[in-house]
């Protein structure tokens, strides 16, 4: 009887968890991959700007988008206030 149960292999169940967390990551991934593409075209619209003027009105919503970015945890802070200070830099 016991080298019954002894032979027998044990099937390896295979729990949800890791399967949930891994729909998670790519889900978390795609929308960090969306909102990092916002920047990168405002960043790209505000450096094709030529005019003051201009630059300061992209400036908000470019410093807006950086916040949100930070908030959302995209961005760490101290990187988010780094681009933040050398685009104010370039105006």
């Amino acid at each position: 009887m016991a080298d019954d149960k002894s032979s027998e292999k044990k099937k390896k169940i295979k729990l949800p968890t890791p399967l949930k967390r891994r729909k998670q990551d790519i889900k978390k991934a795609l929308n960090n991959k969306i909102v990092k593409s916002k920047i990168h075209t405002a960043r790209n619209k505000f450096a094709g700007q030529a005019d003051g003027e201009g630059k300061k009105a992209l400036l908000g919503t470019l410093f807006s988008l950086i916040d949100k970015a930070a908030k959302k945890g995209v961005f760490k802070k101290n990187k988010a206030n780094r681009l933040k200070s050398r685009l104010h830099a370039k105006v």
